[in-house]
């Protein structure tokens, strides 16, 4: 069985979102997604209008997620490729890099992002609405 990985906030679902899982599980036979918990989205300076809890149930209601962890830091990431057996980490191509050092352990593929849409973007948006 091919495992596959990819982490993030996941937070306003959106086609891109599921673009990206569409597209990391056919990479695959079995798709891993590191949910960024409260805390750790704090750290990153990013404010997520689910909690962790609602982003979890949502990403394990899609059909293409296999398995829902919880993401607590940055250095998490070797350990979990090699605890779970991971064959290939996956992000979206706004990380090309990044995660170059996990070569060492799986394949690291950085796809292409579905263009226009953003939680930024839907974010900023939804503030222009709300102060026109």
């Amino acid at each position: 069985m091919k495992k596959v990985l990819t982490y993030g906030t996941f937070d306003l679902l959106h086609e891109g979102h599921i673009n990206l899982l569409k597209r990391a599980r056919d990479l695959g036979d079995y798709l891993i997604v590191g949910l960024s918990n409260d805390d750790f989205n704090a750290i990153k300076h990013k404010q997520t209008y689910f909690s962790f809890e609602s982003r979890k149930l949502i990403l394990e209601a899609i059909r293409y997620v296999d398995l829902v962890i919880e993401e607590k830091c940055w250095e998490q990431k070797v350990e979990d490729v090699q605890k779970l057996g991971v064959d290939v980490f996956v992000m979206g191509d706004d990380w090309e890099g990044k995660f170059d050092f996990l070569k060492e352990y799986c394949e690291v593929v950085y796809l292409p992002r579905t263009i226009g849409v953003s939680t930024t973007k839907i974010k900023q948006d939804l503030f222009k609405k709300a102060h026109a």
